[in-house]
């Protein structure tokens, strides 16, 4: 039995679904999808699982689009140009008056398993898509997730807003050095990577922008938790080389201020999740071995 719906939810579903024959499919669908299963609730959004021959993901947002600063529009056009670069699921309906999307849902290669050299690879692929309008500026991220707690009148961990200035000063700096901006994911955890069809392939692409490169790879080294040896090599593979100094020091600052961000973004939208207090201890850690504190 698929779990209830809020009201509101169920209906732009169903209304989604009433639009079946107006969905991009070489060979159109023979009735109206039905309904298989729900999947864990996103923070913005529910996904569903459903079926008309061939699987598709409904995805309906929850009106959180606006806390996370999502463009959906963005979301579309490069969910069009990944998946004509093998990159990421077919999209085959968007209608933002029912903020809803429809991708081809990915069967799991199960006999193939993510690593650090693939990873790398994907990452790559998809800087390599074309430009959209949309930007990830890091510093009005953060304030506005700054003000989000305030005005909730949330408490605020003392190392947040110890570490404040020292995140201001290194986004100051890194705005400096003028580095190119590329299209990226800026969500590439474990989670929204998927080996099917004999690639792996990224999914859940909402945060995308156009942004640093090193913040994209800032987001898989830190989400995924690897250890130091990891993150060189993972580093090392992205640029099929080895990083020089200034490369290393680029990552590596961005991943002191995603791992700030993160906490940020838990403390808005998760702020009783269990894994919050190590992921404190690490930027804690992080910027003792930086100086910025």
């Amino acid at each position: 039995m698929v779990a209830a719906l809020p009201p509101n939810t169920q209906l732009k579903l169903e209304q989604t679904l009433s639009q079946w024959q107006h969905w991009r499919c070489e060979t159109p669908l023979p009735y109206r999808p039905k309904v298989i299963s729900r999947f864990e609730s996103g923070l913005s959004n529910y996904s569903i699982l459903v079926e008309a021959q061939q699987r598709f993901v409904v995805r309906i947002d929850d009106g959180q689009t606006a806390v996370n600063r999502l463009s959906r529009t963005a979301e579309w056009s490069v969910l069009l140009c990944a998946h004509s670069a093998g990159l990421a699921p077919y999209p085959r309906y968007f209608n933002p008056e029912l903020c809803s999307l429809v991708c081809d849902f990915l069967p799991q290669d199960t006999s193939l398993h993510d690593d650090i050299s693939t990873t790398a690879a994907l990452l790559r692929s998809i800087h390599q898509l074309p430009s959209v309008h949309h930007r990830l500026d890091l510093r009005a991220r953060i304030t506005h997730y700054e003000r989000q707690i305030r005005q909730r009148g949330m408490a605020q961990p003392q190392l947040i807003s110890d570490a404040h200035e020292g995140i201001v000063r290194l986004l100051d700096n890194l705005a400096e050095k003028n580095q190119t901006t590329v299209l990226c994911h800026n969500d590439l955890l474990a989670a929204n990577r998927i080996h099917s069809g004999g690639t792996l392939q990224a999914i859940d692409w909402e945060y995308c922008a156009m942004g640093s490169a090193w913040f994209d790879l800032a987001v898989v080294a830190i989400g995924d938790e690897l250890a130091d040896a990891q993150k060189k090599e993972l580093l090392n593979a992205y640029l099929c080389q080895h990083a020089n100094h200034e490369q290393t020091t680029s990552f590596e600052q961005y991943c002191i201020v995603y791992q700030y961000l993160e906490i940020l973004w838990y403390l808005v939208n998760r702020p009783d999740t269990d894994g919050l207090s190590d992921k404190l201890a690490r930027l804690k850690m992080m910027f003792s071995a930086s100086d910025l504190l």
